[in-house]
């Protein structure tokens, strides 16, 4: 099941079809297609080319990691995102090598990390970006000096199966139809007065 958008303008189909999924099936994401999305990722624009995003990712076939990336979730990501066949953790390099704060590092993770999700998407691979996470075990986990670098978000990916298998709340926010904010309330035509 795909929950294509549906959208008041003509937009492309990659973003059409682009959604965050919670069910995910058992089929294996190989290395090779982590690279490729990985390889998609790097070329989001970025200030300077700076390229400050950062990921670590497990596969849920090392059982014993994978858990310890789970354990990083809020209680409301963990019972869908234990399910995914790879997640991944997005966090961005916070100072040029000058020392200078890069104030753009956000933006660009944000970016890259768009980059890497419509790849995926375009592989059929489905993933879900997480802000609900302890920052405190994250920043423990992968031994990261907050000083340098910022937590961004935690990634689900996997290819789709059954909203059915799903418990609820989850089983019913994977069917309900996508829906965004119309453009009027968000963007607007600057007139000088």
């Amino acid at each position: 099941m795909i929950k294509e958008a549906k959208t008041n303008y003509p937009i492309n189909e990659l973003i059409k079809k682009r959604w965050s999924a919670r069910s995910f099936s058992e089929k294996e994401i190989t290395e090779d297609e982590i690279n490729t999305l990985f390889e998609a990722a790097s070329w989001a624009f970025s200030a300077m080319n700076y390229q400050p995003w950062r990921y670590i990712y497990v596969k849920k076939t090392d059982k014993e990691n994978f858990e310890k990336f789970v354990d990083c979730l809020s209680d409301g990501n963990k019972p869908w995102a234990k399910n995914a066949s790879v997640l991944i953790f997005s966090y961005a390099k916070k100072k040029y090598d000058d020392g200078n704060l890069n104030v753009s590092a956000l933006h660009d993770v944000g970016a890259a990390n768009a980059t890497l999700i419509l790849q995926a998407t375009s592989m059929n691979i489905y993933g879900h970006l997480m802000g609900g996470y302890s920052r405190t075990k994250a920043l423990e986990l992968f031994n990261l000096d907050i000083n340098e670098y910022e937590p961004v978000v935690f990634i689900a990916l996997g290819y789709l199966d059954k909203p059915e298998k799903l418990e609820e709340p989850f089983k019913t926010r994977e069917i309900t139809p996508r829906s965004r904010k119309q453009i009027n309330e968000f963007a607007k035509k600057f007139e000088s007065s």
